[in-house]
């Protein structure tokens, strides 16, 4: 079928199809890039904190109503430690200052020369006289794990004392000194400056994941330390359950140590899922809300469409009644309006492909994002190509199923 009466129809009648293509323009430049920050932000939620096995992790905040001095609340933290590693099914526990994705803990300047003007960077810091790395399940890929010599009692109020060795990350590791095959043995200083704490890197993790987990590098840049940590009066106990003996250690743990104390305590009890749910709620809110808004944009065009295509079709009744008593066959008119259908969405197609990297752009610069890859323009124009043809499809076939005696009657 030659296309110069296609075109000749729609130069006559130009406001329709301008409206259709328009349409599918913008359908495809919001649904492009909504699909993307659904997939980045599905993405985002999905990654691995570090932790092996999140679903066998929990941890217990515990808090001493009575205050102790220095030893006595390294005696209680010992003493607690040892009730709850003497529960059946818990494979291992450990004191630590913080947890990923908690949104809760502290974080420190980090720089590789202590004559620096600006930090390196910033990392988490994790402080913990156990092994975070076995209780955690935290991959070793370089080095070692601390021995319990470098183990360091500080007192968060008095103590000036700082620990010699450091395990980082290999995302930090790779941000402090890249390029480099080792990085074992190499200094790390917390600050700038005279008054910076140096210390050695003695191991390297594979990942793990900052208390605030953000969207940036930064939330794989973390450090920890052998520190027994005093001064607070309290302390995170973090468990690694046995296989099916998660929920039974949070109760019985909860109770031993309620039981063992001399004094009452606080306690609050969370798990390495309720932090990542918390964590990534908002993100995963913000999808569901556009996978609707696609969705609802996906039926709002392919109405107009159909709505179009109808009128369309009711306006050339005579025409298509005057084509079949000429021989027309009912496919030859179905193809008419399918090809002319398939030209309009085209060029809306290749309008909205324009706006989409447009719009892309704008959120590249204003927001965390990665640009928007061409396979999601070309999923999204055969999205629209298919459903032009679905949807014109049964008013242009009623079009051409109407017999030429009724087609060309006159309204």
């Amino acid at each position: 079928m030659e296309l110069r009466p296609i075109l000749s129809a729609l130069m006559r009648s130009k406001t329709g199809p301008i409206l259709v293509a328009l349409q599918v323009a913008v359908s495809l430049a919001i649904l492009a890039n909504a699909l993307h920050i659904v997939q980045d932000r599905s993405a985002v939620a999905a990654r691995p904190s570090g932790v092996a096995d999140e679903s066998a992790v929990f941890y217990l905040i515990v808090k001493n109503l009575k205050q102790l001095d220095q030893a006595g609340e390294l005696a209680t933290q010992r003493r607690e430690l040892a009730t709850l590693r003497a529960l059946p099914g818990v494979l291992s526990a450990a004191g630590t200052s913080q947890m990923p994705m908690s949104r809760s803990g502290s974080t420190n300047s980090v720089a590789v020369d202590r004559n620096q003007k600006r930090e390196t960077t910033y990392g988490a810091m994790y402080l913990s006289p156990d092994s975070l790395v076995q209780t955690l399940g935290l991959k070793l890929v370089e080095g070692r794990d601390f021995q319990p010599s470098e183990i360091f009692n500080i007192d968060e109020n008095s103590s000036e004392a700082f620990p010699a060795s450091v395990i980082v990350t290999r995302a930090l590791a790779e941000k402090a000194y890249p390029g480099q095959s080792s990085v074992l043995g190499k200094e790390l200083f917390f600050g700038t400056g005279e008054g910076a704490n140096v210390t050695r890197i003695v191991g390297v993790v594979e990942r793990l994941q900052s208390q605030g987990a953000e969207v940036a590098p930064t939330s794989e840049y973390s450090t920890i330390l052998p520190v027994h940590l005093t001064g607070h009066n309290g302390t995170i106990y973090v468990l690694r359950a046995a296989p099916g003996q998660r929920e039974r250690l949070i109760a019985d743990s909860q109770a031993a140590l309620r039981a063992a104390a001399p004094t009452p305590l606080l306690m609050r009890v969370r798990t390495a899922e309720q932090d990542r749910a918390e964590r990534y709620r908002s993100d995963l809110a913000l999808a569901w809300m556009l996978v609707t808004v696609s969705a609802l944009l996906l039926l709002i065009t392919a109405s107009g469409i159909v709505g179009m295509a109808s009128l369309w079709v009711t306006q050339r009744r005579k025409q298509i009644g005057v084509r079949r008593a000429l021989g027309a066959r009912r496919i030859d008119i179905l193809r008419y309006f399918l090809l002319e259908n398939l030209m309009i969405t085209s060029a809306g197609v290749g309008l909205g492909a324009l706006l989409a990297i447009g719009l892309n752009t704008l959120l590249v610069s204003q927001l965390e994002m990665q640009k928007l890859p061409l396979g999601y323009l070309g999923g999204g124009a055969l999205m629209f190509w298919s459903l032009g043809v679905i949807a014109v499809y049964a008013p242009a076939w009623r079009g051409a199923s109407t017999s030429p005696a009724v087609a060309t009657r006159s309204a």
